[in-house]
């Protein structure tokens, strides 16, 4: 269901950078919202635009997501990710009357900007952002951290005790320095193959 949201979300921002009026489509701004608060306010905005008419003003709300794999308890489960938890990117056409619905829709911290108009963001910025959302290559997110000491849980190395020196969150990999024969010898080993002491 994400991945069809983020695929709607792609081709609403296509749609409106590419058509002849794009400029009459107004800019892309950056709400600041309360964290955690981000779905609540674009369900609101949503609601707010439609029962106030403003729709001529205000085309697109979106929260940035991505896709990872997060590894808990030992297994791998796909999660959503926020990309810039607390934000969330409006097209609009700045004035006062759509200054104000956006403005004062519960969970609504402020717009992001300089002094006190509203700063919109490039096509350029959005779509750079939008490509980043849409990397097919999953992140996994893990609670390790360098230099943290762990147990081996799998492998040829089950049961050693090792220090993590280094963490590839791309691959999901972690390097262990495991003392073997009082000598630290590192070993590159998947997430799953770890265990918190």
């Amino acid at each position: 269901m994400q991945s069809q949201q983020l695929a709607e979300e792609k081709k609403a921002i296509d749609a409106l950078s590419q058509a002849p009026d794009a400029s009459a489509k107004g800019k892309w701004y950056v709400i600041h919202t309360q964290t955690g608060y981000e779905n609540k306010v674009k369900q609101a905005l949503e609601q707010r635009i439609k029962s106030l008419g403003v729709d001529n003003k205000i085309f697109a709300v979106i929260i940035p997501t991505r896709n990872i794999v997060v590894v808990k308890k030992g297994k791998k489960s796909k999660a959503v990710e926020k990309v810039f938890p607390g934000y969330v990117l409006i097209r609009m056409v700045m004035d006062d009357d759509s200054w104000l619905v956006v403005r004062t829709t519960e969970g609504v911290t402020g717009f992001v900007g300089a002094g006190l108009r509203p700063t919109p963001i490039s096509e350029k910025e959005v779509a750079a952002i939008m490509k980043f959302v849409q990397q097919e290559q999953p992140r996994f997110k893990t609670k390790f951290s360098v230099g943290e000491a762990v147990k081996i849980t799998e492998g040829p190395f089950a049961d050693f005790l090792g220090t993590i020196e280094k963490i590839d969150e791309e691959k999901g990999k972690v390097r262990v320095l495991v003392s073997i024969f009082d000598r630290e010898t590192p070993v590159e080993l998947d997430f799953l193959q770890v265990a918190k002491l």
